[in-house]
């Protein structure tokens, strides 16, 4: 359970994130995540990481049952922290980080899979930000690299999902394949990465992102500004008491 990893002698690591219910993550998780990831690409006999999930889905964001049983701020703090942290060290790993997506990708899940290298999907495979239905905003940065801009812009505002067809449509997705394939698809890749020249690979990866059109650290963060409003102003709180109380938020303002 948590977070769990294993590196064969390829050299392929395997990522699982593993926390039932639905893979939303407390803030120790997404630390935890964030170091796992972090230590595997500074290992030097590392050439790939594939990150996955056991359960119903791919990942359900942030634990919003430990946002609110915390008194203040510390929760929500400490879960921008460590989706921050969590974000970038998907980004900045040393080698190639593949997504395999299975069920719902939320939240914070998109976060994770926009700043994959590469992301495969199963056919069931669906991807969306509720963070405004959730009082709070945020990873739109990293959708913004799955669908095109008007698309993004209108999930945002809807909390409308997009599924893995659409995504492969777009080009963000490499692979579609049924949800029993979708393990050994995302080995295959890794194989392929995994039997050429580690050096080149690394540096190809270090290349690539200082080519990135925008630093997808900053823009995040820009967006994390926001969410700490929302919540001075207490529409956030109701927000996500409504959703775990299963009824419609009322908003005064």
């Amino acid at each position: 359970m948590g977070i769990e990893r294993r590196v064969d002698g390829d050299g392929i690591a395997e990522v699982v994130m593993d926390n039932p219910p639905v893979n939303a993550l407390t803030v120790a998780g997404w630390f935890e995540l964030a170091r796992v990831i972090r230590e595997l690409g500074e290992d030097p006999s590392v050439r790939v990481v594939i990150l996955r999930a056991e359960g119903r889905g791919f990942n359900a964001g942030v634990d919003i049952k430990e946002m609110q049983a915390s008194e203040g701020f510390d929760a929500l703090i400490g879960a921008n922290r460590g989706c921050f942290a969590a974000f970038a060290a998907v980004y900045e790993c040393a080698v190639p980080v593949i997504a395999a997506v299975h069920g719902y990708c939320l939240g914070g899940g998109i976060g994770l899979v926009g700043n994959a290298d590469i992301i495969v999907a199963s056919d069931d495979a669906t991807f969306g930000l509720p963070e405004v239905d959730r009082g709070a905003l945020g990873a739109a940065t990293h959708l913004a690299r799955l669908v095109p801009q008007h698309k993004m812009r209108a999930m945002v505002y809807t909390a409308a999902t997009a599924t893995a067809q659409e995504l492969a449509h777009y080009g963000s997705v490499l692979k579609v394949v049924p949800r029993g394939e979708l393990v050994e698809t995302a080995s295959s890749i890794a194989r392929e990465i995994a039997a050429k020249s580690p050096t080149v690979i690394r540096a190809a990866k270090e290349s690539l992102n200082g080519i990135d059109l925008w630093d997808v650290k900053r823009s995040y963060r820009y967006e994390q500004g926001f969410t700490f409003e929302l919540n001075l102003s207490g529409v956030s709180d109701e927000a996500r008491a409504a959703f775990l109380d299963k009824r419609d938020a009322r908003f005064e303002k």
